[in-house]
């Protein structure tokens, strides 16, 4: 179903950088993917959701939870990278439709990368 982005984001030398270290796969585990998915709606809707959200293109972290590194490796990490490659509008909150599909972008990064193991 996402495999349209994931080759897109495959072929950004930055987004490609991105691999999921051992210490949150095993974070990522030992929590579960319903967890780690709760963990990914809030992060999304407290974050990123917001018409203007505080810190806009620095509120996302780049380690520190799976869900941080997963979200810079497919652009949801701030509203200008979701906009450049998800196409949605800077400056309007993000409906929950969209806040819903960024999670499944963040959750099936990282069963991809959970399965490259």
């Amino acid at each position: 179903m996402y495999d349209e982005i994931f080759e897109k984001l495959k072929k950004s030398e930055f987004r490609s950088r991105f691999k999921l270290k051992e210490k949150d796969r095993e974070y990522l585990l030992s929590k579960g993917f319903d967890t780690i998915k709760n963990h990914a709606r809030d992060f999304i809707s407290k974050r990123i959701a917001p018409a203007n959200p505080t810190n806009d293109g620095k509120q996302t972290p780049t380690k520190g939870h799976p869900v941080f590194t997963a979200q810079h490796a497919t652009a949801c990490c701030c509203r200008g990278c979701i906009n450049k490659w998800h196409k949605f509008p800077k400056n309007v909150p993000l409906t929950q439709e969209q806040q819903e599909y960024l999670v499944e972008i963040i959750m099936e990064w990282l069963r991809r990368q959970v399965e490259k193991e």
